[in-house]
């Protein structure tokens, strides 16, 4: 059962975290909406597109900056216990500091539930309408993928590969399709100078066309002009949009690995690092809310000004942490779980430090 301090220290906690989320993410609207009126003018977005974009934008940006709305809200209103002596009152009545922390751990525990079912299930479906207007109307004309130098491997017997795809004009340039034996052996290799969906049959057409099959110690070479054939694949598939793995859910996203790292993708750690930190956001909320109460709950001559701008530099250090592993892991060969491992195990060790400081 929660006693009336569990309450009281609850009701605060969640209150002030969502009052957090309704006072700063219509601000960040406004922001963004101010910086990108003109492009949206410009390219004629439609209004009923932009009030979705805005509705993905606040479930989109309000998932990034949960665990640092929840680290401020703690600092804020704990601060406040502080300086009008509730928690001195608390603790001198015979109330253990880790007793103290339950209400704390309670609501963590609960946003940290809302925060995993969020990333895993609503998140996916509000980042594709929020990335796919953003490339459609705000960054018209860049490039959503990879374009250059693109390999795949369809299945364990085929590969293909084109040095460059536009896929506006759904189109590839210096296309080579292997197949092997089942001794690894070449079957025969089909190379083009340009690879083109054909929408009007769904086939592909081949300009320069060259195939070489193997035979035994032969082989046969046949070339065309053009040809217009079918493959197993979807051309759009080639390379993914760099923000795929955002879109998938829980258990697409664990498939989609699976699949990328079958046909060799490249950029695999791009896709793994996002699945690991989803599940280690949750982590992340009680990191912070452990670090927060630490800082906060004892009075300090500077008040809540103090606390909160202590509280805003460990922010910006935990986002600058994890920004530059979550680096490392997409451009270098730096394991992905260890660029979320880090700054988790850093600030968790900072966490319990400031806890048994505060305890005393």
């Amino acid at each position: 059962m929660l006693s009336i301090i569990d309450k009281y220290i609850l009701k605060r906690y969640l209150a002030t975290f969502s009052l957090m989320l309704l006072l700063f993410i219509p601000i960040g609207i406004m922001v963004n909406l101010a910086e990108q009126i003109g492009k949206m003018i410009d390219n004629e977005a439609p209004l009923n597109e932009i009030v979705m974009y805005y509705v993905n934008f606040t479930i989109y940006i309000g998932n990034l900056l949960f665990p640092i709305f929840l680290f401020l809200s703690v600092i804020f209103f704990t601060s406040k216990l502080a300086n009008n002596t509730e928690i001195v009152a608390i603790l001198s009545s015979g109330v253990s500091y880790g007793r103290f922390l339950r209400p704390y751990i309670i609501g963590a525990t609960m946003v940290a539930i809302l925060m995993f079912f969020m990333t895993m299930f609503i998140v996916p479906n509000a980042s594709v309408g929020f990335n796919e207007f953003k490339y459609k109307y705000l960054k018209k004309g860049k490039q959503d993928r990879v374009t250059n130098n693109i390999f795949n491997q369809l299945n364990e017997t085929d590969f293909i590969y084109v040095s460059s795809f536009d896929p506006a004009r759904q189109l590839g340039h210096n296309f080579t399709f292997e197949r092997f034996k089942e001794n690894n052996e070449l079957d025969f290799k089909i190379s083009a100078a340009n690879i083109r969906w054909v929408d009007k049959d769904s086939s592909y057409r081949l300009t320069s066309y060259k195939k070489r099959t193997v035979i035994g110690d032969t082989a046969i070479l046949e070339s065309k002009r053009r040809l217009d054939t079918i493959f197993a694949f979807d051309i759009g598939d080639l390379t993914p949009v760099s923000y795929v793995a955002e879109t998938k859910n829980l258990f697409e996203l664990d498939t989609f690995i699976k699949d990328q790292r079958r046909k060799g993708a490249s950029n695999i750690n791009t896709y793994v690092l996002v699945k690991y930190k989803r599940w280690a956001l949750p982590l992340t909320a009680f990191i912070l809310t452990i670090i927060a109460v630490s800082v906060s709950s004892v009075k300090r001559r500077g008040g809540m000004g103090a606390n909160l701008a202590f509280g805003i530099l460990i922010a910006f250090i935990f986002i600058f942490f994890d920004k530059v592993f979550g680096v490392l892991a997409e451009q270098s060969g730096f394991s992905p779980l260890l660029a979320v491992i880090i700054p988790n195990v850093v600030f968790g060790c900072l966490a319990f430090y400031l806890l048994q400081n505060a305890k005393r």
